[in-house]
Parts: structure tokens; C-alpha cells; sequence
């Protein structure tokens, strides 16, 4: 056998190298300083990125893990800035918490009609003008942002305003513009929220942050 076949694991399953994963990343990311249920969010994020790092930019204010799993027992709405996001979130997880969960619970707008004409005519992006169209959900509802600094921000300034609130946030734009401001602006917000501080971030980071939370409750 070509030795390059013979370091490759080829008859493990799915969930036998997922649990490899985790010891491995148990074995070597030593003393966190995160409790049980931030580690598990923790743990799933690194599992998607092997960033062991990201762990030190993590921010968790409000319970945000008790709040999201309440609100995903009561089945609560999902609003995402991003398709990918739409995409990623695992249905059959969600519904192990609330059985009426399907794939037009997770909402997002970015490509909407109504919304890229709104956008063009303020002259911003259309993950900001997404979030008007999503009031309704967002108030109230599970957010997951990813990919738009400017809807974190949006949404932000819908808090402080008193216009809508939440039941949490996962805070994770990617990017160089906008991006730290926003996240720093979340933080000072009251609404329950799991910020990853600094330009990282991404849907699958978001994602992952999600079914970290939903770990903890299954």
C-alpha cells in the first residue's frame, strides 16, 4: 500500500471521527477558562476552523446559551444575514427541540426583490436593508450574523432604540470594514449575545456557534 494510504483512517464513521475530533481538540487546548456549556460553543467553533485562538476573542453576555435554548423550545423564529447560514443550520437538531421547525423557520432576505430595490434606492447594502424587511423576526427571535457587519450594526441600533429585542444574537461578521465596530457595539448592548471579537468570523463560524448552544440542551 502506498504509504501516504496508510496514515488515512478509511473505515471510521461520521460520528466516530467527529468524537476524535473532540478529544483531540480536548488534548490540546489545555486550561479554556470557559464554563461547560461556553466550551461546548467553544469546541464546536474550533472544530470548524481549527483556529484554537478564537476561544480568546470569544464574549458570552446575558445566559446566552439558557436563553437560546428556551427560545428554540418555544420555537422561536431564525433570521440569518446570510443563504449560507440558511443553509447550514441543521433542521433535524431543531427540532429535536420544537417538532414544528422546518427550513422556512430560518429566514433571510439578502435575496429578496423588494430588498435589492430598497437598497439600491438608500445606496447600502442589501444585508441592510434586509433587516427592515425582517423586523418582525428579529424582534423576538433567534439572530445569526455571519457575513454583514452593517446589519450587526443595523440591528444594534434597533436595539438601543427600543424598536426590537432579540432572544439572542451570535455576533460573527468576517471582514475588514465595520467589523470590529459592530461586534464592540453588541457587546454594549443588553440582549443575550455571543460575540467572537476582532476581524474572524464567518457563517460557518455561526453556524457552528448555534449547534454548540443546541449541544446543551440535547
Amino acid at each position: 500500500m502506498n504509504t501516504r494510504e496508510e496514515s488515512i483512517t478509511w473505515n471510521w464513521s461520521g460520528a466516530q471521527v467527529e468524537a476524535e475530533s473532540f478529544r483531540r481538540i480536548e488534548a490540546e487546548i489545555g486550561d479554556h477558562g470557559l464554563s461547560p456549556e461556553h466550551w461546548r460553543v467553544g469546541r464546536r467553533m474550533i472544530h470548524t476552523c481549527t483556529d484554537f485562538r478564537l476561544v480568546e476573542n470569544l464574549s458570552f453576555h446575558g445566559s446566552p446559551v439558557p436563553a437560546a435554548l428556551t427560545a428554540l423550545r418555544d420555537g422561536a423564529s431564525i433570521y440569518c444575514d446570510s443563504n449560507m447560514i440558511r443553509s447550514g443550520i441543521s433542521v433535524p437538531k431543531l427540532k429535536k427541540f420544537n417538532s414544528d421547525y422546518e427550513r422556512e423557520s430560518i429566514h433571510c432576505y439578502v435575496s429578496d426583490p423588494e430588498v435589492a430595490s430598497l437598497a439600491a434606492r438608500n445606496n447600502t447594502t442589501r444585508a441592510l436593508a434586509a433587516i427592515e424587511k425582517g423586523r418582525p423576526i428579529i424582534d423576538g427571535g433567534i439572530v445569526l450574523i455571519g457575513n454583514a457587519p452593517l446589519a450587526l450594526a443595523g440591528i444594534c441600533r434597533m436595539i438601543e432604540a427600543g424598536e426590537l429585542m432579540p432572544r439572542l444574537v451570535i455576533g460573527m461578521p468576517v471582514g475588514f470594514v465595520n467589523v470590529i465596530e459592530s461586534k464592540r457595539w453588541l457587546a454594549r448592548t443588553d440582549v443575550p449575545h455571543i460575540v467572537l471579537h476582532g476581524r474572524l468570523g464567518g457563517s460557518p463560524l455561526a453556524v457552528s456557534a448555534l449547534h454548540g448552544i443546541m449541544e446543551s440542551g440535547l
